[in-house]
């Protein structure tokens, strides 16, 4: 589908490009330790782009490009913080900051790698657990683009049955959760959120003014859950994992030139 992948090595990140980049207000309870985990050494980055840093500032205490912005007081120190990278879209927002110092050239992104939350284990989350994540830089991208990419997608895994739920996303708007049905436990199940990046979020990192960019987040174990039928996630991913599933299935072969 014509995608390059996006460099993941980085677990540890800063909360700037976690969080603040994204339109992600510092006060929002997702910054908090209940859901992420911020390191204790070293607890804070050395090395931020300064002049974007006074933008991402500017758009979130005043606004700008026709928005009101959050009205509150930005602070350097929360955004310097180092934590383990809650999901790949930090990823995301350090490949388009990189696009948008050039020439714009039209770009599809993944990447497929480990994200941590702070969160409560049970049948269908965990505290580290692995992200795919999607993008499509371009001109004219539309909310349909986006359904039908993620489509496609899900097609190709097999799981034809999807719905799309309308949601809130400080960094997207429009936004959808993404569901699909497991038959393992007869109802539907998230596999994913995605959305169309806000001009808050874009335009201070220097992107043209029409230029759209439509994302999405997908989890690696519950679509995994579904097309094996597998009910508890414990059971794909740590210590319970039966290696016999591993061994019994055929491995995937990617065709190259």
């Amino acid at each position: 589908m014509g995608f390059e992948e996006m460099p993941t090595n980085n677990f540890v990140e800063s909360s700037f490009w976690n969080f603040d980049v994204l339109f992600q207000p510092q006060q929002h309870p997702a910054r908090d330790s209940h859901d992420t985990f911020f390191l204790k050494v070293p607890a804070y980055t050395q090395t931020l782009p300064e002049d974007y840093l006074q933008r991402v500032q500017k758009i979130h205490e005043s606004g700008g490009y026709g928005s009101r912005g959050y009205g509150y007081d930005w602070k350097r120190e929360e955004a310097e913080k180092n934590l383990l990278r809650t999901h790949t879209t930090a990823v995301s927002s350090r490949m388009l900051y990189a696009l948008a110092q050039k020439p714009f050239t039209p770009k599809r992104y993944f990447s497929i790698d480990r994200v941590f939350r702070n969160e409560a284990v049970d049948r269908t989350h965990l505290a580290e657990f692995h992200q795919i994540e999607g993008l499509v830089c371009d001109k004219g991208l539309t909310l349909g683009d986006l359904i039908g990419v993620l489509n496609d997608f899900f097609s190709r895994l097999g799981m034809i049955k999807l719905r799309f739920k309308p949601a809130y996303n400080p960094y997207t708007e429009p936004s959808m959760e993404i569901f699909s049905y497991h038959e393992g436990l007869k109802k539907w199940v998230e596999v994913g959120n995605s959305g169309i990046f806000r001009p808050e979020m874009l335009l201070p990192m220097g992107l043209p003014e029409d230029v759209s960019v439509i994302a999405w987040g997908l989890s690696l174990e519950r679509p995994t859950m579904i097309l094996y039928g597998i009910d508890n996630i414990r059971d794909l991913f740590g210590h319970k994992v039966d290696l016999n599933l591993i061994k019994k299935n055929p491995i995937c072969r990617l065709g190259m030139q």
